[in-house]
């Protein structure tokens, strides 16, 4: 990913927060011969060295993890709140842009299978029915359907580089900075404040 460096994030403890808040990522990689891209949740997780890991599954069905034996290389693409910057809002001529949160993850890509399934899918579930007022547990679904589990295909990802950027209009001055925050809360729309809120955080 090409990063100015103006916008490059190199905030280790920023990175980690923004993966476990936007988990819901694209996986990329490449089976015989052609790109493949798979959006899924890819869960930050920490293995038995203490090196941190992506684990998910997709289905067997997907044609996709074929291609993980071939080549284990894998990229996996995180995107956070993004909206559309008019140019009409500067008090100079220029050009409209984007404002954007994302982070690229590299990393090697294995299959798992065993009770390592089964402790990967708990993990993603417990996470997300945290909220719920009756929570799914995998320990207490019957057998009949955790035979479901027989139709994935789940992997872990080591992680050998990550990407950060957070283009939030960072080379505006003071003013310019400003008035754009205030322009997208006018929008009333969710992406929109959520990227003037991400701006409110940019030290000045």
């Amino acid at each position: 990913m090409f990063i100015p460096e103006i916008y490059k994030n190199e905030n280790q403890e920023e990175i980690k927060k923004f993966l476990q808040e936007n988990s819901f990522g694209l996986l990329i990689n490449q089976t015989n011969g052609k790109l493949c891209a798979t959006h899924i949740p890819l869960e930050l997780d920490t293995n038995k060295d203490g090196n941190q890991i992506l684990c998910g599954h997709i289905s067997k069905e997907n044609p996709q993890w074929k291609g993980f034996t071939d080549n284990d290389q894998i990229l996996a693409v995180f995107s956070g709140p993004h909206s559309y910057i008019s140019s009409s809002w500067y008090d100079h001529e220029n050009v409209p842009t984007w404002n954007y949160i994302a982070v690229h993850v590299y990393g090697k890509i294995k299959i798992i299978e065993g009770e390592a399934v089964i402790e990967s899918l708990k993990k993603l579930v417990d996470k997300y029915e945290q909220n719920s007022e009756n929570p799914v547990r995998v320990a207490n679904l019957s057998k009949k359907t955790m035979m479901q589990t027989r139709g994935i295909v789940a992997f872990e990802i080591e992680i050998t580089e990550i990407q950060a950027t957070r283009k939030l209009s960072q080379n505006r001055d003071n003013k310019n900075f400003q008035n754009i925050i205030s322009e997208l809360e006018k929008t009333e729309d969710v992406q929109a404040i959520a990227v003037a809120n991400e701006m409110k955080k940019c030290p000045r």
